[in-house]
């Protein structure tokens, strides 16, 4: 089983709330005792009650759909999968302590985090491990950095950034521009930032930029700011949770401003489960989400593994379910062609050194991997109205 100094690494939190600053043992990579060679345990960290729930159980349940396809045709190299998700209420310290239990259960290779905090805070003692991680939905820059092992599905932040400008500027080119983002969340502000500076380089400008703190509850200020402004294209880089009650707000007369019909509300990947954060359907309606995945599409991957997904938990997958199911899937690819056939011998370097040899083409796109773990792919923008969502401009 591979251990680390778990026990210290947690001491080392309660003293400093930078977890990439700590540190953990050597790993003994042979020591597999918890279970059989020709079983691969892949864990799997992230929130799955909470605020933040539905990211976490978009990438659990897209995971496992995955993980049932795959057992079914003989699993990974001949390993039957046993795969287990770990909750962590969106809390980079009870992450740790998730990541330790799975350690402890045995756990082979990993999908990381759902989120990028979680992600930094166990990213560095993944490395002592030598466990090889690909984190379906951690996008913060910085957060693979502190393991050469650490690879991710999503698109990356800052990328996220400079594409929603390109987009803006390319499919809805001379509208008015303005922002409204998180100034304490490190997702808002890799995402304003990236954007910004590619408006920048574009010639596009802001009417206005307005923020809040996660202590925020009532946006008035700058939902009037943001109207006065005239703005017809309003930048959102923020969670569903905080973009609910802002949309609530902005379109329920909690504020003064009305915003025309034909005002959009622009944001990324975490603006992933906004329908099942709004009370109204309509409060969504012209909120545009940067997306590498389209539950309508007509590709027959795609088609299946929403198929499959209905079927399961009876309700449509999103984004970062997709991003879970291409995970999986990327570790069967990256464990076979490394030409492992039993667990006792993967090695997260290995792994590493082959992931970047690859290319995969899954529900979220094509993928190839860089050595600092990012991976570039296309994206479209999906639009919400009167509940559902659509390709934007088709």
């Amino acid at each position: 089983m591979k251990k680390t100094a778990i026990l210290i690494l947690a001491a080392s939190l309660i003293f400093s709330l930078c977890a990439c600053g700590s540190s953990g043992s050597s790993t003994e990579n042979n020591a597999k005792t918890t279970h059989g060679d020709k079983e691969l345990y892949i864990g799997g960290i992230g929130p799955t009650t909470g605020a933040y729930a539905n990211y976490g159980l978009s990438v659990q349940h897209g995971a496992e759909v995955a993980v049932k396809e795959i057992n079914e045709t003989g699993g990974i190299g001949g390993m039957t999968i046993t795969f287990s998700m770990q909750d962590s209420q969106g809390d980079p310290e009870a992450a740790v302590s998730a990541y330790g239990k799975l350690l402890d259960w045995g756990m082979d290779v990993s999908i990381g985090t759902v989120l990028s905090g979680e992600m930094a805070s166990v990213v560095n003692a993944s490395a002592n491990d030598d466990m090889f991680m690909i984190t379906a939905s951690a996008s913060a820059d910085a957060c693979l950095e502190a393991s050469k092992n650490a690879f991710r599905i999503c698109f990356y932040d800052s990328y996220q950034g400079i594409a929603a400008a390109d987009y803006v500027n390319q499919n809805l080119p001379g509208k008015a521009v303005s922002v409204f983002y998180q100034s304490d969340n490190d997702y808002s502000v890799g995402l304003y930032e990236s954007f910004e500076a590619r408006c920048k380089e574009l010639g596009i400008t802001f009417k206005t930029v307005q923020t809040f703190l996660k202590s925020d509850t009532d946006y008035t200020a700058q939902i009037n700011a943001l109207a006065d402004s005239g703005a017809e294209i309003i930048f959102i880089p923020i969670y569903a949770e905080e973009a609910s009650t802002f949309l609530t707000q902005a379109k329920n007369g909690t504020a003064d401003a009305i915003f025309g019909e034909n005002t959009y509300f622009f944001g990324a990947d975490g603006l992933d489960g906004i329908m099942g954060k709004v009370s109204d359907p309509k409060d969504a309606n012209n909120v545009l989400m940067l997306t590498p995945f389209a539950e309508n599409s007509t590709d027959e991957k795609v088609k299946n593994f929403v198929s499959k997904y209905q079927a399961a938990y009876g309700s449509t997958p999103d984004q970062f379910a997709a991003d879970g199911y291409d995970a999986i899937y990327v570790l069967k690819e990256v464990i076979e062609k490394a030409g492992y056939t039993a667990s006792s011998q993967i090695s997260g370097a290995k792994l590493s050194s082959t992931i970047t040899t690859l290319s995969y083409k899954g529900v979220t796109g094509e993928m190839k991997w860089k050595e600092n773990g990012n991976t570039d792919k296309g994206c479209t923008a999906i639009i919400y109205k009167d509940g559902a969502g659509s390709v934007f401009g088709e």
